[in-house]
């Protein structure tokens, strides 16, 4: 066997349909378009999103609420796993790429201190927001906030 006698198997190579070559060849006139409409038409397509004419999937659900644009959103990280993190790490000073280290949250993500469950420990927190009641159990502790 040689690069020259190489064939593909039988049966798995098809001829094209050679469309619009005179009605002799059995595919001219309409070229197997059909009759009219819009899909005999040169230049149709119809558009991902288009469902038959039926109504279409974005009008017929509701539409609910307001979506504010400029919304920040936090990840919440309330003082009884802060107090977690401080004890396993041992770790008094928290700041955001201590949080990311420790899977917290990601490095684009921004993180919100809440103040719920309770530190015993003193600890110094550098985050991007933090509730009134968690700042006041933090400082209560004899800790410190920064905000970033």
């Amino acid at each position: 066997m040689e690069l020259s006698n190489l064939r593909p198997a039988q049966g798995s190579v098809k001829t094209r349909k050679r469309i619009g070559r005179g009605t002799g060849s059995g595919r001219g006139g309409t070229s197997t378009r059909g009759h009219k409409g819009d899909k005999a038409r040169s230049g149709s397509k119809e558009k991902r999103h288009f469902e038959g004419g039926q109504t279409p999937m974005q009008r017929r659900l509701p539409k609910r609420g307001f979506q504010n644009i400029n919304r920040v959103e936090y990840i919440p990280l309330n003082l009884g796993k802060l107090e977690e993190l401080v004890k396993k790490t041992g770790n008094n000073t928290l700041d955001v790429e201590a949080l990311v280290a420790a899977g917290v949250a990601k490095a684009s993500e921004k993180i919100k201190v809440l103040g719920n469950g309770k530190l015993t420990s003193k600890v110094s927190i550098k985050v991007h927001a933090i509730s009134a009641s968690a700042k006041s159990a933090v400082e209560a502790a004899g800790g410190s906030v920064e905000l970033v």
